[in-house]
């Protein structure tokens, strides 16, 4: 008989119940992947990857990938990941922009969190295709975040904004974007290849 899961991403009862749950799964594997790709070059562990606790990655991957063997993730030689403080403040922007009733909005918050400490575009980081999809995951699970960008600025540096002003700083000296010199950092196409 099929039960309730909890954890970060609980579903009812039955798998075909929640739709949508394709994509978030793919998102997940795509994270995946790439923290797979940067534990096996050495340097990280998969809880610092994918910013997840042992337990929360533990779960993850028994419920939504059972076929993929645990051990790949070395999940006992590593410890719950230690965020800074920027990647809490990152973490808490977005949660507090979740979607209600929302379990999976708390898992993404974490990983998005941590994928956005690393150095290239957000969808990259987090190992998906292109910014559509990023985009549609926001969109998802952080409705209210996701519909402030009507510029279509880089996510990272959307995300920057909304923590400068909540802490009631600009981030910029212009006036506005469109008077700025860097323009083309902030709303630049964000072409590139898939790190997976």
């Amino acid at each position: 008989m099929f039960t309730h899961h909890h954890g970060c991403l609980g579903t009812g009862q039955w798998p075909w119940a929640d739709i949508g749950r394709g994509f978030d799964q793919h998102v997940l594997a795509c994270v995946l992947a790439r923290a797979l790709k940067e534990v096996g070059a050495g340097g990280t562990t998969a809880t610092e990857a994918t910013g997840l606790s042992r337990a929360e990655l533990r779960d993850l991957l028994s419920r939504d990938f059972p076929a993929i063997a645990i051990d790949a993730f070395a999940l006992e030689e590593a410890s719950d990941p230690d965020p800074s403080l920027e990647e809490e403040l990152l973490r808490s922007l977005l949660l507090a922009n979740a979607r209600p009733g929302d379990p999976a909005g708390a898992c993404f918050a974490k990983i998005i969190a941590r994928r956005a400490m690393r150095n290239d575009h957000l969808w990259q980081d987090l190992g998906l295709s292109n910014r559509a999809d990023l985009s549609r995951l926001l969109s998802k699970h952080f409705p209210r975040l996701a519909v402030g960008n009507t510029q279509n600025m880089k996510w990272k540096k959307y995300f920057y904004r909304k923590l400068c002003e909540a802490e009631g700083f600009s981030l910029c000296a212009a006036p506005n974007c469109e008077q700025c010199n860097d323009f083309e950092n902030c709303f630049g196409t964000e072409e590139g290849a898939s790190r997976i």
